[in-house]
């Protein structure tokens, strides 16, 4: 692929890649939240905190951030000194751990979940000194940024690929929750899915889990029965892979490069790469330059992208892929560009429009070619 660099995780990861681009930052629609910040001047490393929901080892969204405060080691290496708490439930677990970690002297802590969002308010109040970044959260205060990537563009990428391998044109989607985030990140899949083959279709088999192995080893097993051929998720564990290399079908994983699990069957996946954000907001730490942002980043901000291609993908589609991938790079191509109708032939985004940032945030509804219809699994 042109302009292709391979990024290693501290050489923790094997090989990601990510492209040069342009570095731009959305803003909060309901405006900016400054505060005033100080450089660190001090012998010693700042300290910074992360709170994780899963396990370092899940191979999903908490390796993907765990790989991310890695490579920020790596760049930073004296500067920065490290400590997380892994498998913390949201509420009262959550304040205590944050807590913690503010009292431990942690000059930023990230706080890994939407779930851990009030906790990381109510504890910001009273450390007005200490920096909080939640992840996918959308209150903010002077000490207090979120931040989140713009998944919807690997997924739409991943999308283009999956109409171009499936023989059935039925594909099936792992779910985890039927929040906007995730539906819009299956609204893009399936525009992408439709814009190589307007013959696919999306069936959808919801776990009510961010990470259950068996309860999406059972939906995917659903959904091969049902027909489909290529699966995807946007659940945590590796289930998915590994049965689709059992029954010798394709899949894509999700938030970290999960070809280990499945070398025949996984396509590729599309990846959360948090090192770079990670390092950037220490570094404004100690260079008293940060303030509470909105961050929504994309690929050409290197905070997702997609893994390797499996070379089973034919090269004209890879072509593809790498052309549209371009487009989103330049600004010059979106997810959500319109014309777009929903399940019921509505036309939601008209042509030469496209579904702005506050129509994603909310979004809702499901773009034509999704079957929600319910798939019944006794759990």
């Amino acid at each position: 692929m042109e302009r292709r660099k391979f990024l290693k995780y501290a050489t923790l990861a094997g090989a990601g890649f990510t492209f040069t681009g342009c570095t731009l930052r959305k803003s909060n629609p309901q405006g900016e939240v400054s505060t005033p910040a100080s450089p660190v001047v001090a012998s010693e490393p700042i300290k910074v905190g992360f709170v994780y929901m899963g396990s370092v080892g899940d191979f999903g969204w908490t390796y993907a951030h765990d790989l991310g405060r890695r490579e920020m080691e790596a760049n930073l290496q004296d500067k920065v000194k490290t400590t997380f708490f892994e498998q913390i439930n949201e509420g009262a677990d959550a304040e205590r751990v944050i807590r913690q970690l503010a009292s431990d002297g942690n000059k930023l802590i990230f706080a890994t979940s939407l779930g851990y969002m009030n906790s990381t308010i109510k504890v910001a109040k009273d450390f007005p000194n200490v920096v909080f970044e939640n992840c996918a959260g959308y209150k903010r205060t002077a000490n207090v940024g979120t931040y989140l990537g713009r998944f919807e563009e690997p997924r739409y990428l991943t999308g283009m690929i999956a109409g171009k391998m499936t023989k059935s044109n039925l594909i099936g989607f792992i779910g985890s929750y039927p929040i906007p985030e995730v539906i819009r990140g299956m609204g893009a899949f399936t525009q992408g899915l439709r814009s190589t083959n307007p013959q696919a279709k999306v069936k959808v088999v919801w776990v009510k889990s961010w990470y259950h192995p068996a309860k999406e080893r059972d939906a995917a097993q659903a959904l091969v029965h049902l027909g489909a051929d290529v699966l995807t998720q946007h659940t945590g564990s590796t289930a998915v892979v590994q049965l689709a290399q059992e029954k010798g079908i394709y899949a894509f994983g999700c938030n970290t490069d999960m070809s280990q699990f499945g070398a025949e069957a996984h396509l590729t996946s599309s990846i959360n790469t948090w090192g770079k954000f990670y390092t950037d907001q220490a570094l404004s730490i100690i260079n008293g330059t940060w303030k509470s942002e909105d961050i929504w980043d994309g690929i050409s901000q290197e905070m997702v992208d997609i893994s390797p291609l499996n070379p089973a993908i034919p090269q004209d589609v890879q072509q593809l892929v790498t052309a549209k991938r371009e487009e989103f790079i330049q600004g010059i191509a979106h997810p959500f560009d319109g014309p777009i109708k929903d399940q019921k032939g509505v036309v939601r985004v008209a042509e030469g429009k496209v579904l702005d940032d506050r129509g994603q945030l909310a979004m809702n509804w499901y773009v034509e070619g999704i079957d929600t219809r319910f798939v019944s699994l006794k759990w």
